[in-house]
């Protein structure tokens, strides 16, 4: 996904709090709107959708409704969390994973790495524990990306050049990788380092 893609989906999306509402009442008698899904239990059931759109009909159906409790993860979000049920890849509790991003065969993201928008990570590759990955970034395949190391995205910097990670590639833990750079096949970075330049293949950068 190229910088103007990416820009053009952020622009273009509404903000929205997706919440799972867990309802005891008559909800077969509630219509809740295209956008929630019902599933109904007994004297009640969930509704999943967006929250702003929920509450209204709580509020206008109140007569109908013992009782509810409602789960967030999120607050005017623009984009939705990838559905990665039928990725071949292994995605680790509390990776936070947005739409957009393609996670390639037998890939790993492990807990806490943050991968944006418009990212792609390649076959094999490990994202390591906090890891944070910028929209737009390609990263190749068999590459290791150190645990707490940053990857600059083009989102805040919309007119750079997106971060390209070729194959083979090792950023050693709380490095940082600049907007626009590029690293060479089996390239190695070394922990801390702070990448504002291209790295060529099979160098090892000691940083700044």
């Amino acid at each position: 996904m190229d910088n103007s893609s990416i820009l053009n989906l952020l622009q273009n999306a509404k903000k929205k709090t997706t919440a799972k509402a867990y309802i005891q009442g008559k909800i077969a008698e509630i219509h809740f709107g295209e956008g929630s899904k019902v599933i109904k239990l007994g004297d009640g059931g969930i509704v999943f959708g967006n929250w702003e759109e929920i509450k209204q009909v709580l509020e206008q159906h109140s007569e109908l409704i013992e009782d509810y409790f409602i789960e967030t993860d999120r607050r005017n979000s623009l984009i939705d969390l990838l559905d990665t049920k039928n990725l071949n890849a292994r995605i680790e509790p509390g990776a936070i994973i947005r739409e957009g991003v393609i996670i390639k065969d037998d890939a790993v993201v492990m807990m806490g790495a943050c991968i944006n928008i418009g990212a792609e990570i390649g076959e094999k590759t490990m994202i390591d524990m906090n890891a944070v990955i910028g929209g737009g970034a390609r990263i190749g395949k068999q590459c290791h990306i150190g645990a707490g190391v940053v990857i600059k995205g083009v989102i805040s910097s919309p007119d750079a050049a997106p971060v390209v990670i070729e194959d083979g590639v090792v950023i050693g833990p709380n490095a940082v990788i600049m907007e626009g750079v590029k690293i060479g096949k089996a390239a190695v970075i070394r922990a801390g380092a702070v990448v504002n330049k291209d790295v060529e293949a099979g160098e090892v950068f000691e940083g700044a």
